[in-house]
This record gives structure tokens, sequence and C-alpha cells, in this order.
């Protein structure tokens, strides 16, 4: 009896200790390696560094104003002009992008867009808002405010693929303070930030279902 008391308490120490295994995320004040002058200034100094089990997954820089206003289609949360840019993500090693395609080490340029409501991308996600990643030396302008085909030809630079290199973006769950990481469902983890008046998250680990 004792036996399988103790053969108990160490499996479920061990699914514990599996479960907990999760992400976190931390601020950080150096700037991405290389970070080109004209976007220096626009970024934020401090960034926020995500960890998971096997090390630094990414580090994110938000950009210090994104304007805002309301959009008349119900699956659109922000009304972020098409193109405006983010922020910058640094993957330091291979990372990955919302759809699961591979994201070579380096720096990205982060920029809004919402995807086409057509039949391609039905049940990719509730709201239609999405964060595209450009390599750095693809987008020089950070004022730049590409049109939805020409972002997907500068995105398709990070995937490799013929489409773009896109994360999740939402409204904060609730609760949710700014620098902070906050895990939804079984695999995906959000960070929430600010940039001017805008506060918004996005789901930096995870895997789209459809």
């Amino acid at each position: 009896m004792k036996t399988s008391f103790l053969l108990f308490l160490l499996a479920f120490s061990l699914v514990f200790s599996a479960n907990a295994q999760g992400y976190k995320a931390e601020a950080i004040s150096a700037a991405p390696p290389g970070l080109p002058a004209a976007y220096a200034s626009v970024v934020e100094s401090q960034g926020y560094r995500v960890s998971g089990p096997s090390g630094v997954w990414c580090e994110v820089w938000i950009a210090k104003s994104v304007a805002n206003g309301k959009s008349s289609d119900a699956a659109i949360t922000f009304g972020i002009p098409q193109g405006s840019l983010l922020g910058i993500l640094r993957f330091p090693g291979k990372g990955a992008d919302r759809r699961g395609q591979v994201i070579p080490a380096g720096v990205y340029t982060m920029r809004y867009s919402d995807f086409p409501a057509d039949g391609a991308h039905q049940g990719a996600a509730p709201q239609r808002d999405f964060a595209l990643l450009t390599p750095i030396a693809a987008d020089a302008d950070p004022a730049a405010k590409p049109d939805f085909a020409t972002l997907v030809q500068w995105s398709i630079k990070a995937s490799g693929t013929n489409h773009p290199a896109v994360f999740s973006m939402e409204s904060p769950p609730s609760g949710a303070a700014v620098g902070s990481l906050t895990k939804e469902g079984e695999n995906d983890w959000t960070l929430t930030v600010k940039s001017g008046d805008v506060t918004f998250s996005i789901i930096l680990v995870g895997k789209a279902e459809a």
C-alpha cells in the first residue's frame, strides 16, 4: 500500500512538473542587435523577452505609437491602419509563426493587417487582426504603410513559403497587465503590450487549429 502511494506521488509530481514547464515574459533594456537608426527612434527602448522550456523563444519591442480607430467590421478588433508598424520581433534561434511555419533566426518588423474575408481563411481565428513579419533588411522605412498585397510579398521573405509569417492579435485577456504573458487554451501564450493609447495582445507561442 505504501509503495503504491509513493508511486502515485511520483507520477503526480512528474505530471505536475511537465505541466509547469510553461513560458514567461521579462522586461529587457537592450535593443535588438543591428537595429537600424530609423527604427531605434520609433520603438520603445524597453522590450520583452519570452522564454520557455528550451530557453529564449523571442524578444519583442513595441512601436512608441500606433494609430487606432473603430472598424465597421465586427470581426476586426482594432482600427489600426493597414501596414502600420507595430514593433520589432527577434528570434535568437529558429522560430515559428501562428501557422507553424518555420522562421529563421533574425530581426523582423511586425506590421498590422487584417486577413481577407474569404473561404481560404475561414476559421483561421475568431478575429481578422494579425501582425505580419518582414525581415528588417527588406523593410527600410518604419513610416511606410504597405497595402495588403505588398505586405504579403514582404512577409513571405520571412516565411520562405507562399504564405506570409503571421501572428494573431486580440483584445487583452481579462485582467492581463501590460508586459504579462497569459496562457490561453492548451498551447497558446499571449503577450499583452501597449503602444500609445492602444493595448493589444499577440499570440507569440502556439499554433492555429485551422
